[in-house]
């Protein structure tokens, strides 16, 4: 079961850099939030910028060409506005010059976002924007496993990220600048896959064409007499007393979506007034709403005087108990199946209806009579039935149906076992792994001679050809997974010299991930590892720990007579980082004046996020710290092997890949009606 989200920013990098957190910078007011600078509320900044905010800013801030091999120290520049700093943000790459920007750069000189908090796991997801009703977004618990709550997800993310572009868009005039002053530092959502980039591949998935979730009632939706109350959650009578034929029912701001498999949600009755005249179910959206719901065509439902079900029509058949005050209902829809079920304070009362295909159905509520008040749950809390097991149960018998079918007449000759064995060899080839691949087939052909009694078994030739190419491949694979770009890259040029020139986005991947592989590398000499010198609130010191703490360790431990080793080891260390801090900085230069007149949008959106890791003391815990996760060296890593298989006039991707995406599409046709396709999610189900 799930859980909102907690509000407002969390974990490292998530809240302004303070100078009171470090005793060395100086008390300064703050800035203007982000929100402010969006808005053009901001008045200019009355003070001076912290003298140092973060372990590369001080290049920035130099006025003083760089000295070979030496440190630059820090002099402060005069504030600025957002869009001076976006004109002067083009010259701080300026080769042969030395960088000159405004403290805006600095972890000190701007506000983050407050009212973002950015994820789709389990739980709630939550966005406070400018219109935070719309952008609400939740999980229930029974659909944590739904591949269609995954894709309306990933369209929410979609949509947010591009109602904050064109905010940030808007406040900069429509400026694509290279700039990264504090409003366009952050206009990139976070990847998971390490640098984010805009190339779309496919068509993105609009959220207008998915069916998102029920999450509140339908204010415009609603027969006079009923007040939404409680974010539109609760729904109470407040009109006079019907007559026996009339009610007032209200519909939910959304259909249920077939998509789910299956869907529920339960109904709290605050209070049932005299006579309980409440019914819970769902209608269709053409159907009268001064009526209980289930008394009208495409309207079914429970009620609580009687506990009668009524579908499409005033007569009703018995069917559970009735219900009153605190007492919580729960309606739900199998669409594999056709048939509706309710549930009173956790217990399953059986299927109501059945044959409910091709409807567009609403959640709905009515009732009759001053007092009777309603609240609803449609997955934003945890549930009092178990809805969790039933769509568990529900999955594993759409599993043993799949388990049950015959695989043997997929292709001929091969049965199932030998067909797998052979796209995992081919794959094995494709992706360049030929060691493994010889070691799995020597594997397969051991354990099949086993089984056939020391004979050798007939079977398809696993065996892997020795293919230079798919040596050359590895290597340059290998070398981008360690992070040594520059290998992959000479590698690259020396045995395909046109990959590259043909495919310039991976050129520009290949060098923006260099860039953050040197800025790592920067990071872990000047802070040490990740794992030291963090304080209680999760921020690294980086070189401000405190020298005595370290005197008192190497007293107790070492003795006096390892301090002239130390000083020795803690020289090498800072040499090293002062001559790979130079190169960074000038590499850098390289990269922003090769790709400066380029005029493509997912191109400065790339530069931008890859140069805003320098605006960090330690850029490893700070917002954009997915940058540096080793997992985003692996799609570079792809797209290049990928690249150099087609310029070889071979299939981009291995079999056991295409059969993945055909999989995939065909699950996508079977479950828009709510069929056995709702309950798969091939990823999470079989990839994993």
């Amino acid at each position: 079961m799930t859980n909102t989200l907690p509000q407002g920013p969390s974990g490292p990098g998530s809240t302004p850099y303070s100078s009171t957190s470090n005793p060395r910078s100086f008390l300064m007011p703050r800035r203007s939030s982000y929100a402010s600078v969006l808005s053009g509320s901001a008045a200019t900044n009355q003070y001076t910028p912290p003298m140092r905010s973060g372990a590369f800013s001080h290049l920035l801030h130099s006025q003083s060409p760089v000295p070979p091999g030496g440190f630059l120290g820090h002099r402060a520049s005069p504030p600025q506005q957002s869009r001076q700093v976006s004109r002067e943000m083009d010259h701080v790459w300026t080769l042969g010059g030395s960088p000159s920007a405004p403290g805006s750069w600095g972890k000190g000189a701007y506000s983050l976002p407050g009212g973002i908090h950015s994820g789709f796991g389990t739980g709630a997801y939550n966005f406070l924007g400018p219109d935070a009703e719309s952008n609400e977004f939740f999980t229930p618990s029974y659909l944590r496993n739904s591949r269609y709550v995954e894709r309306l997800a990933e369209a929410h993310k979609a949509k947010l990220a591009a109602q904050k572009e064109s905010n940030t868009s808007l406040s900069n005039n429509g400026s694509l600048s290279t700039s990264s002053s504090s409003a366009n530092l952050h206009k990139m959502a976070p990847s998971h896959r390490g640098m984010t980039y805009d190339i779309i591949e496919k068509e993105p998935i609009k959220e207008d064409v998915l069916n998102p979730l029920p999450s509140k009632w339908n204010d415009n939706d609603k027969f006079a007499g009923l007040e939404l109350q409680a974010d539109r959650l609760e729904v109470r009578f407040t009109g006079p007393s019907k007559s026996h034929d009339e009610a007032a029912a209200v519909r939910a701001d959304r259909p249920m979506p077939p998509e789910c498999g299956i869907y529920y949600y339960e109904v709290t009755v605050i209070s049932k007034g005299k006579e309980g005249l409440i019914g819970v179910g769902f209608s269709g959206p053409n159907v009268s709403l001064n009526r209980l719901p289930g008394w009208e065509p495409e309207s079914w439902a429970y009620h609580g005087d009687d506990g009668f079900s009524f579908s499409c029509t005033a007569s009703g058949k018995a069917y559970g108990p009735k219900f009153s005050t605190s007492d919580v209902i729960g309606c739900g829809v199998n669409f594999r199946t056709g048939c509706a079920f309710f549930t009173k304070n956790g217990v399953y009362l059986g299927v109501a209806f059945r044959d409910l295909k091709g409807a567009k159905l609403f959640p709905s509520v009515g009732m009759k009579r001053p007092g009777e008040h309603l609240r609803v749950n449609f997955g934003q809390t945890p549930f009092v039935f178990d809805i969790d097991g039933m769509m568990a149960e529900e999955r594993q018998m759409v599993r043993r149906e799949i388990n049950a079918t015959s695989a043997t007449k997929l292709h001929p000759p091969l049965d199932e076992t030998s067909l797998i064995q052979a796209l995992v060899a081919q794959f094995l080839a494709h992706d360049g792994y030929v060691e493994t691949a010889k070691a799995f087939a020597e594997e397969v052909r051991e354990e099949s001679k086993a089984l056939q009694s020391g004979k050798t078994a007939p079977g398809p030739n696993l065996e892997a050809e020795e293919d230079l190419d798919a040596v050359n491949r590895q290597r340059i694979r290998a070398a981008i997974l360690d992070g040594d770009i520059d290998t992959a890259l000479k590698h690259t040029n020396a045995y395909y010299p046109n990959v590259l020139k043909d495919n310039e986005q991976i050129y520009f991947r290949l060098r923006c991930r260099k860039f953050v592989e040197m800025i790592r590398q920067c990071s872990d000499l000047h802070l040490g590892p990740e794992d030291k010198h963090q304080s209680s609130n999760g921020r690294s010191d980086g070189a401000y720990v405190d020298v005595f703490d370290q005197q008192m360790e190497l007293d107790d431990q070492n003795g006096p007579e390892d301090w002239s080793k130390m000083d020795t080891e803690d020289s090498d260390v800072g040499l090293r980082y002062q001559h790979l801090l130079q190169e960074t900085l000038h590499y850098g230069q390289e990269l922003q004046l090769e790709f400066r007149e380029d005029g493509r949008k997912e191109i400065k959106k790339a530069l931008e996020e890859t140069f805003s890791l320098l605006a960090y003391e330690d850029p490893r815990t700070s917002v954009v710290a997915h940058l540096l996760d080793p997992s985003g060296r692996i799609p570079v890593a792809e797209e290049l092997n990928s690249a150099i298989l087609v310029s070889l006039g071979k299939s981009s991707s291995a079999a056991l890949e295409k059969l993945c995406q055909q999989t995939e599409a065909l699950i996508n046709e079977i479950s828009d009606d709510g069929g056995a396709g709702a309950f798969i999610n091939m990823a999470n189900d079989f990839l994993r």
